[in-house]
């Protein structure tokens, strides 16, 4: 599955009882395991596993659709979901071929998937839903094969498909993908609605723009702006297929937008600089469900994606615990910090930590900044560990800190040089951590004001980071005397290998 190779966001999946009542509730499964039930003791089936016309608009009935066409084709595809995850069984004739017309058919009958449904637990039931919506994701990159058979030549050979199903299978891929980024962050953090899923619709031309805009392009040529208009137009006709299984909640593209004599702008390049959201909204707009989130999301850890969810790292040792906070978001790394902390006493919680946290490597100074961030959300009780690494030059200062805040008693002060290691150290965490250059520059500004003589000592730090950070708050600090005296600090920290 395409997603550029980058690491997703973690997100919060609902329990799997909850996303398997979801998923039952959604139109196409639930159609479909009601067609599965009404399908005993047999039906007549033609040499394609379809339901022959006589039993299709039974099964029209029995489903109480009511628009013919419309109802057709429903049904139609209720019995395809049914055929692809088991719930129905077909036994064709010998000489089924379901290429052609000629040959018998057969006959279908519930399926084993509908005797596991009825017995399994919620686990059984996404997968049978997840077996579903590969099977519609793969035929909604497929070619129109009927109208490819209306179309033969003369010959009897189809003509060139529109498009290449590889092609368009990556490109819905990749628009899921892409809604997974935009939107699933937002249901990680949302939880007071009750159902975890707070994450706002995204605009159909919003999507499309981030399936062809280079990243580099400030602002979008004709051209450009072309292709993204038939990303939308793609995606409309995708999107429309995928929101009966549940993964998508989509308003279309309002029709009298791409009818022959449209109200509005034809293409996105035509829209008006400014949009009120009832006006946004008629160019469609799409969110993933929860049930959506992890269907996606398994799709992507299928791919080699690593696509992590809340709870993911519980059981695993703190070493790998700071090592991927340091990459999540502030609201995931609390969740999943409180998390880890819950399946450990506190204690034991802390020295784990706190070990974890050394190191002279690179990303050591980040790895303290969580530590300190997860540490911050214990109390007292975690205190003795915390006093256990006093005299200890890497991790002393931030235990101090952490004793300090809840107001412990004979917390000894730190020497010049802790703290000077401490400030070297933390500026180092922030610049592997943080992109925001105004909150750095911040932080390096009141650092400096704060200590005279900041440089005459920070240079002597014996911290791997020391000429690297001297020069970052050269380049920082607002002040062009004070920047010349941290460059000039950096290079006797790295002439004496600091």
């Amino acid at each position: 599955m395409a997603a550029d190779s980058r690491d997703m966001p973690p997100v919060r999946l609902l329990p799997d009882a909850e996303l398997a009542r979801l998923a039952l509730a959604a139109p196409l499964f639930q159609r479909a395991v009601r067609l599965a039930r009404w399908a005993a003791p047999q039906v007549r089936i033609d040499a394609a596993a379809e339901l022959v016309p006589e039993e299709l608009a039974r099964g029209m009935a029995e489903l109480g659709l009511g628009d013919e066409a419309e109802g057709d084709a429903e049904t139609a595809d209720a019995w395809a979901f049914a055929v692809d995850t088991g719930l129905v069984e077909v036994d064709l004739a010998d000489d089924a071929d379901p290429s052609s017309q000629a040959g018998q058919g057969g006959t279908a009958v519930p399926g084993k998937a509908l005797e596991m449904l009825n017995r399994g637990g919620p686990r059984d039931v996404l997968e049978l839903w997840r077996t579903g919506l590969d099977a519609v994701l793969a035929e909604s990159a497929a070619p129109d094969l009927p109208e490819l058979y209306d179309d033969l030549d003369g010959e009897g050979a189809p003509p060139e498909p529109a498009w290449d199903p590889e092609e368009e299978a990556e490109f819905l891929d990749g628009a899921l993908a892409n809604l997974y980024l935009l939107s699933a962050l937002e249901a990680f953090e949302a939880t007071s609605n009750g159902d975890g899923s707070a994450a706002r619709p995204v605009p159909l031309p919003v999507l499309a723009a981030s399936m062809v805009v280079p990243d580099d392009m400030e602002v979008p040529t004709d051209a450009v702006l072309e292709e993204v208009s038939e990303a939308m137009m793609r995606l409309d006709d995708h999107f429309r297929l995928l929101a009966p299984t549940g993964v998508v909640d989509y308003q279309p593209v309002d029709e009298r937008l791409i009818s022959d004599e449209p109200e509005g702008p034809e293409t996105v390049e035509e829209l008006p600089k400014e949009l009120g959201e009832e006006e946004v909204s008629r160019y469609g707009m799409v969110r993933l469900t929860p049930l959506g989130v992890l269907g996606v999301r398994d799709r992507l850890a299928d791919a080699g994606v690593r696509a992590p969810a809340l709870g993911d790292l519980a059981g695993q040792d703190a070493a790998v615990l700071l090592d991927a906070l340091v990459g999540y978001p502030e609201a995931a790394a609390n969740a999943e910090g409180e998390q880890w902390l819950a399946a450990r006493p506190p204690v034991d919680a802390a020295r784990e930590l706190l070990a974890a946290a050394r190191g002279r490597d690179q990303g050591a100074p980040a790895r303290r900044l969580v530590c300190q961030q997860t540490l911050s959300r214990l109390g007292v009780e975690a205190e003795p560990a915390l006093r256990e690494v006093l005299d200890d030059r890497e991790l002393g200062g931030l235990a101090r800190v952490w004793l300090v805040e809840r107001a412990a008693d004979d917390v000894p002060s730190p020497d010049e040089e802790m703290v000077f290691w401490l400030t070297i150290d933390t500026i180092a965490a922030q610049l592997d951590v943080d992109d925001d250059p105004e909150l750095l520059r911040d932080l390096v500004t009141d650092l400096v004001a704060r200590h005279d003589g900041f440089f005459d000592a920070a240079w002597r730090v014996d911290h791997p980071a020391t000429a690297e950070v001297l020069e970052a708050m050269g380049r920082l600090h607002p002040d062009r005397k004070t920047a010349k005296e941290a460059r000039k600090a950096a290079f006797k920290a790295r002439s004496t290998g600091h």
